[in-house]
């Protein structure tokens, strides 16, 4: 090897060092690391969103409308005052009707007590159409069956008039049938606030929401009984299941409580939360209508205002929020009583109430009124009637939500007139053979108004079907005649009272070429006949031979001016009554007559007010002339003359002829409908009997529906009917033998009114005789010195 060669270097193998493998859990950890933090981030991030979701849904119903209110329906209220026709054992009813409540020391609103024949009360307060009517302590003295006086016990003086809150009819419920009347905290007894709080939930302005004293409680029970049997709720909670959640016993629902009581302590007050807790707790059934609220309870259970109830029933309706049912205070009064007194303790025991106060409380009894279930629709055809004219401005949520007020025409005391006469006569009729399954449908109205004041769908006053009065079209027979005469009135020239019309058969041409021969109801033809007598008589020759002569198309046009809308066919048999119409159409063709030929559209709602008492509307009263006044009053003098001497003289043998009543009979083919329509000074009344299957009734319009009218009037009428004479009309002397005019003096003149310029020209004969002369001599003479 040469000098200074290098050597070769050495090749040195390094030996790696051994990796130790990661252990098994860590491999897991690492392989699941990225996947759970997706899944964390997904949980949470839904998590958030569900809250979000849960906030939204708090925030918006709790902020927004938080409850449906039903619409109230009020009769129109009655005014007392000194001559008034009521005695005392039907004001007496009338308070009853009214929910005013017993009480010897008229310890509060809505109370009365009656001693040696007067009636001492105290009103309630109310919110009327046109102003707040403060609660009124009065004393009403009686003589035999009218009001003799009326005095304010504060001041001693007498009052004129004293005006009661109405009649709660009805009301329109939203479809949970959940009723409620909403108070404020500030307005409940401060003793609702501490025996709430005392027994439901003690930390109630110191937790966020959830109990966790409560919740713990509820968790070692629920694991005692292996289910979920007791619950550790808040006052909080309690709201959120009552207001957001089903009852559902799951744990899911009690996480949803939880999340939405917290949300909900965050987003509002404590009072905020308190005050939907006292408008939203359950507290009873009445019917098919939930009681929510300790407001509609207090009124329920006690007939008071809440911010009125003593501590001893301020007791009782807190042992309620416990179990409705199982507390009830009507069924289960002992159960409810001793609840009641557990409550007074742990008031006591909480230091809200005295020693005294919780004896004093404990030994008065809970005095819970008698059950008077309020229907829904006390009135339920004429509920219909109102509902129908309002869902014309207003949509069905308006009115089953917003808890408006409607204040409407109807008198209960003519209502239930109505329906007592309707049953005792019905009855009366179905005695005969022919008469039996009869129907019938009735409207009563105020004269001078057109308010509708009672109505009748058929013979059960309860009834929820078929409303009769409303929808049954049926011919209305001979109740279109006055129409036909009142058509011919208006040409005076040609047509007067005594006319002498033909009452002879005859033959029309009608409908597709057919000869119509038209018979008088007793198949006998009367001869010459004056006009007056026809229609007193409801002679059907006459009155076709008539009505043909002026004209169908006429007749036509005044059905339209009395106000009915509905098509019309011009047939010849329309001059009968072959007009099908409903007994609503009749009563507003009879209103214009019976109105002086005014035309008064019916009304059956006055106004419509807010829940805050601000007024939405009013349906004023509206008149226009359409019929000549002239014609209407010949024809309603008629109409009196019909009820004295021609079909509806059976209604004297009932009434007093002062009353001097008009009206008319109507009876259709076959007796398959029975009319009568009439009025006396106060009310004008349309019935109508029949049967739902179009079969023979068996009775006439005089033998059927005059009956039921006359029975109803009987009860109810007051007024004489007194006929306004138009400046165009005179009333003359006239002989009926020979049409021409005649005085005083001669016999058996009949005075007949007259257009002026359309009487008689010629004298009788017994106008220039000499016993004639001789009495209008003694008669000058007489007048002249005495």
């Amino acid at each position: 090897m040469a000098t200074g060669a290098k050597k070769p270097h050495k090749k040195v193998t390094r030996k790696a060092k051994k990796v130790a493998k990661p252990s098994f859990p860590k491999r897991v950890w690492h392989g699941l690391k990225k996947p759970l933090l997706i899944f964390s981030a997904v949980a949470v991030f839904a998590l958030a969103c569900y809250i979000g979701y849960l906030d939204y849904t708090v925030r918006k119903q709790f902020e927004g409308k938080r409850w449906s209110i039903p619409a109230r329906v009020y009769a129109s209220p009655v005014e007392l005052y000194a001559g008034l026709q009521i005695n005392a054992k039907q004001l007496l009813v009338l308070l009853q009707k009214l929910h005013y409540r017993v009480d010897r020391k008229l310890s509060s609103q809505a109370t009365y007590s009656e001693k040696s024949g007067q009636i001492s009360l105290k009103t309630r307060q109310f919110t009327f159409t046109d102003k707040e009517q403060l609660m009124q302590h009065i004393r009403i003295a009686f003589s035999s069956s009218e009001i003799r006086s009326i005095m304010d016990v504060q001041t001693g003086k007498e009052l004129s008039i004293v005006r009661l809150d109405p009649v709660q009819i009805g009301s329109f419920y939203p479809a949970h049938k959940e009723d409620r009347v909403l108070v404020k905290l500030e307005e409940v007894p401060l003793t609702l606030v501490q025996g709430l709080l005392a027994t439901e939930d003690r930390d109630f302005y110191q937790h966020f929401g959830i109990s966790f004293k409560g919740i713990a409680r509820a968790m070692w029970a629920n694991l005692r009984a292996g289910g979920l049997v007791q619950g550790g709720s808040t006052i909080t909670q309690q709201l959120v299941k009552n207001f957001y959640l089903t009852s559902e016993r799951s744990l899911r629902r009690k996480i949803n409580e939880a999340f939405m009581a917290l949300i909900l302590e965050s987003r509002f007050s404590k009072d905020e939360i308190l005050e939907a807790y006292l408008n939203e707790v359950y507290l009873g059934q009445d019917g098919a209508h939930a009681i929510h609220g300790f407001g509609l309870a207090s009124e329920f259970y006690f007939s008071r205002p809440l911010k009125s109830l003593p501590l001893h029933q301020v007791s009782a309706l807190i042992a309620l929020v416990r179990g409705p049912s199982y507390y009830d205070l009507r069924r289960r009064p002992e159960r409810a009583l001793k609840r009641r007194n557990l409550v007074l303790k742990e008031m006591f025991a909480h230091g809200d109430i005295t020693e005294k106060q919780l004896k004093l409380a404990k030994q008065k009894a809970l005095k819970i009124v008698p059950f008077a279930h309020r229907p829904a629709n006390r009135y339920p055809a004429f509920i219909d009637l109102v509902r129908h004219q309002l869902t014309q401005e207003y949509n069905e949520t308006d009115l089953t939500s917003d808890g408006l007020n409607i204040f409407t025409t109807l008198d209960t005391k003519v209502q239930d007139a109505l329906g007592s006469s309707i049953t005792r006569e019905l009855n009366k009729l179905e005695k005969r053979k022919r008469s039996k399954e009869l129907e019938t449908a009735a409207i009563v109205t105020r004269r001078d108004s057109g308010e509708i004041v009672a109505l009748a769908g058929g013979r059960d006053s309860q009834g929820v079907g078929f409303n009769r009065a409303l929808n049954a079209v049926r011919p209305i027979g001979s109740l279109i005649k006055p129409i036909v005469y009142l058509t011919a009135l208006t040409y005076p020239e040609k047509y007067t009272l005594i006319t002498p019309i033909s009452d002879t058969a005859i033959e029309v041409k009608a409908e597709k070429g057919k000869l119509w021969k038209p018979s008088n109801y007793d198949r006998i033809e009367h001869g010459d006949v004056p006009l007056h007598a026809a229609l007193a008589h409801s002679y059907n020759l006459a009155t076709v031979r008539l009505g043909m002569d002026i004209g169908v198309a006429r007749v036509a046009k005044t059905l339209r001016e009395t106000g009915v809308t509905r098509k019309i066919n011009l047939f010849p048999s329309m001059l009968l009554g072959a007009l099908p119409l409903t007994p609503f159409e009749v009563t507003q063709m009879y209103q214009t007559l019976a109105g002086d030929g005014f035309a008064m559209p019916l009304r059956s709602i006055t106004a419509v007010i807010a829940q805050d008492g601000t007024l939405l509307q009013r349906y004023p009263y509206v008149i226009r002339q359409e019929l000549d006044p002239a014609a209407t009053y010949l024809t309603n003098t008629v109409l009196q003359e019909v009820m004295r001497e021609g079909t509806g003289r059976s209604a004297y043998q009932v009434l007093p002829k002062s009353l001097q009543v008009a009206g008319k009979t109507g009876t259709t083919n076959d007796l398959k409908d029975s009319w009568f329509a009439g009025y006396t000074g106060d009310y004008l009344a349309v019935f109508w009997v029949g049967r739902d299957d179009n079969k023979s009734t068996g009775v006439t319009g005089a033998s059927g529906a005059l009956k039921l009218w006359r029975a109803l009037m009987q009860q109810v009428a007051t007024q004489p009917v007194y006929l306004a004479m138009p400046d165009s009309v005179e009333s003359v002397w006239i002989e009926p033998e020979t049409g021409l005019l005649a005085n005083e003096l001669c016999e058996g003149a009949v005075k007949y009114a007259f257009v002026r310029g359309s009487e008689p020209a010629d004298n009788a004969a017994c106008i220039d005789s000499p016993m004639n002369k001789t009495k209008m001599w003694i008669n000058d003479f007489m007048k002249e010195n005495f």
